[in-house]
Order: C-alpha cells, then structure tokens, then sequence
C-alpha cells in the first residue's frame, strides 16, 4: 500500500490492504478490515471491521463492520453502521447513515439520508432528505425495495412495506402502504395559498 503519512495513520496488525491501495493521513482502520486494490482512503477516515472491495474511494466517513463493494464512493461524512452491506458502483454521499441495510449494485443514496433495515434493489435513487422508519416504539421492522425505483426528496418510507421494481415515489411522499411495479406514489396534502393572511405574522 501507499501511506501518504505514517504519523498521522493506525493501522491494526490485523487488516488486510492491498499493494495498490492508497492511504491518506489521518486516518484510523482498526480489527480485520480488508481494503482491495487500487482502493484510495481519504483524510479523517475511522473503519473497524470493514470489509472493501477494489476501486472504492472513501472520504471522511466512519464504517463498523460494513461491507463495499467494488467501484463505489462514500463520503465525505457517511456513518455506515454494522449491517451495511452497499453492492458495486453505488453512492453514498454525505450525511447519509447505513444500519443493517442491504444496497443493491448501482443504486445512488447521495444525502441526508437514514437508510435503516431495509433492501434496496439494483439501480434506485434515493433523494434528499429521505428516512426509511425502522421503528414503532416497540419492534424494529424492514422495507424491501426492488429494482430502478425513484425517492423523491423528503419522504418517509414507513416499514413494514415492499415498493415494487420501477415505483416512483414522488418528493414529500409518506410512504404507509406497499406498491404495485411501475407505480406512482403521491401522498401530501394539496397546497392551499390564502391571500394576504401571512401579513405581520414575523
């Protein structure tokens, strides 16, 4: 491997990297961690227990026990958590947590985002803002989505619901019902608009 600066960087005598792989400063990889070819670590990296494919790039994000496969990004400022399996040529952009989910292979999760006991099928966006609801109070449940789905911006997904191959969810959607393939799904109020009724409230 390259390690760009070796006084800034810990590695555990455990993990595993690849010759062609490159290490930035500031970064911490701790237990069995595997990093494969050709795969750049960027600053302010924490990985523990990680398994990576070849050709990732990582940048400022904390991973424990995650696994990446090939060709995908994350970061900057992801939190993949134990359980996070992201499939290859994926994003995973900033501010967008991973936990004891599985993301299919060029699926696009790119911001402010919880992903949370669910499936994601191949080739999906995920838009902004986004929160799969895991949980009731009580249990924890999973949502299964399947293949070239859309999210739009802002919505809640709340599990346990199965959105079919090709749904697209429209931006603002509370999602509470499963959907049939090819589906639209809009579920938000119509906007109403009273003339001059905002004057001298701020």
């Amino acid at each position: 491997m390259k390690l760009i600066d070796e006084k800034t960087t810990y590695i555990s005598p455990e993990a595993k990297i690849a010759d062609s792989a490159v290490i930035y400063p500031n970064n911490t990889i701790t237990g069995e961690t595997v990093i494969g070819e050709n795969t750049v670590i960027m600053p302010n990296c924490i990985i523990d227990g990680c398994r990576i494919g070849d050709n990732v790039k990582i940048t400022a994000s904390v991973m424990e026990g995650a696994t990446i496969a090939d060709g995908t990004t994350v970061g900057p400022f992801a939190y993949l958590r134990k359980g996070a399996d992201i499939g290859k040529e994926c994003r995973v952009g900033d501010f967008v947590e991973v936990k004891n989910a599985k993301i299919g292979d060029g699926t696009k999760v790119a911001h402010l985002t919880y992903v949370g006991d669910c499936e994601l099928g191949r080739k999906c966006n995920v838009g902004c803002g986004v929160v799969f609801v895991n949980y009731d109070g009580k249990q924890k449940h999973r949502t299964t989505v399947g293949d070239h789905c859309f999210i739009g911006s802002n919505c809640n997904v709340i599990a346990p619901v199965n959105i079919a191959d090709g749904s697209y969810i429209a931006a603002g959607t509370t999602v509470t019902e499963s959907t049939p393939a090819d589906s639209l799904v809009v579920g938000r109020s119509r906007q109403v608009v009273k003339e001059g009724r905002g004057k001298g409230r701020f």
